[in-house]
């Protein structure tokens, strides 16, 4: 059967959001175990949603609760906000002279039920891609294209280049002649308890010269390194941001999208959202998130999130924003992304957070090209 969750975007006010950095009486951000990161409590649940004030003028509702921020080891946008999802300064990923092996996988369909049936059989000669233990945590998502809806991951094998998944995924409802129109992807990856999984390459595999008609069709294809350019725009965003030095205060807004691509065969159904997460240095300390748009890929959100940032830490600042199809049937897709700040990876976001910085109490809003997550 077809696995598939329902994720729903978290319940939203219209109030504004702060987050609070605090700093020792020299000025430098609190170790672990001796500073507080300060957050709404309507964030934590503490305070009902209906005590927030509505409409864009409204004050910012501040109920702080102490929690403690560990700065530990965790993803950071430099890791975690690469094109292609994998880390760029993990030692294991594999590199352009690597081989990385070969996935063998069969095609079958089912004309009575009008469902394509594939089974993910093995895995041979991965890669290393753990150093620690000289082996990998295998596993394989799939998805159908170009609609992306039929999404599936087989189960991790610990310790092992040669995995044996042996597992059968059935998708109903695909009528056989469609079938010359699609295209399997394969996306072999290695389980990482600690950061981002690790991706080691992908198969793709048109179905116009597969012919499952008279049986199963076995294959077997070769893992190639993932291409990260895509022939599709992910649309762009647009964003406003403004700092106050007097209050230590970054104010973040975003406006609206524009020309986001069809995330399903139907074309008009996309549901996008933008969730926003803010970073100090390699630790998340804010996530936040728009109300979702429905049934629209040009959305206008208009929505305002509120940081009190020390001028001090503005250079290990980080914005991320994720545009987000929510799906209802399906788990949630990332559109594309945009980064702001210190981790920025294009000329367009530095000379953005440039200018912000520069020219305080001025809100800076410019449109940004969207990149794949």
């Amino acid at each position: 059967m077809l696995k598939g969750i329902s994720i729903y975007p978290e319940t939203l006010s219209n109030k504004k959001k702060i987050i609070r950095i605090r700093r020792d009486k020299n000025g430098a951000p609190k170790e672990a175990g001796r500073g507080n990161l300060l957050v709404d409590a309507a964030e934590s649940g503490l305070i009902g949603s209906d005590k927030a004030p509505d409409g864009p003028n409204a004050a910012p509702h501040v109920d702080q609760l102490p929690i403690k921020v560990d700065y530990g080891d965790e993803l950071s946008p430099d890791q975690s906000l690469t094109p292609g999802g994998s880390k760029t300064s993990s030692p294991s990923s594999p590199g352009d002279d690597v081989l990385l092996g070969e996935l063998t996988f069969s095609v079958d369909y089912n004309f009575p039920k009008k469902a394509l049936v594939v089974t993910i059989q093995e895995a041979h000669g991965l890669p290393v891609m753990d150093e620690h233990t000289q082996s990998s945590d295998p596993y394989i998502k799939m998805t159908i294209l170009p609609d992306k809806r039929h999404r599936v991951k087989t189960r991790v094998l610990r310790k092992t280049l040669e995995p044996v998944f042996d597992e059968t995924f059935t998708f109903y409802g695909i009528p056989y002649s469609q079938l010359q129109d699609l295209v399997l992807h394969f996306l072999v990856l290695s389980f990482d308890r600690f950061s981002r999984d690790d991706v080691i390459g992908e198969v793709m595999v048109p179905l116009a010269g597969v012919d499952p008609s008279t049986g199963k069709v076995h294959l077997t294809r070769e893992i190639l390194k993932r291409n990260i350019q895509k022939c599709i725009s992910r649309g762009e965003l647009q964003v406003s941001l403004s700092y106050q030095p007097v209050a230590q205060r970054m104010t973040v807004v975003v406006l609206k999208a524009r020309h986001l691509p069809k995330m399903d065969i139907t074309g008009l159904s996309g549901n996008p959202y933008v969730k926003v997460n803010v970073y100090y240095g390699r630790k998340r300390i804010a996530k936040k998130k728009t109300h979702v748009k429905k049934c629209t890929l040009n959305p206008v959100f208009n929505e305002s999130f509120i940081y009190d940032i020390p001028v001090d830490l503005l250079p290990d600042i980080s914005i991320e924003f994720l545009v987000i199809d929510f799906d209802r049937t399906t788990k949630n897709e990332v559109v594309g992304r945009l980064i702001l700040g210190a981790h920025s990876v294009t000329a367009a976001g530095v000379e953005h957070w440039r200018e912000v910085c520069d020219n305080p109490r001025k809100p800076i809003a410019k449109w940004h090209s969207l990149s794949e997550y």
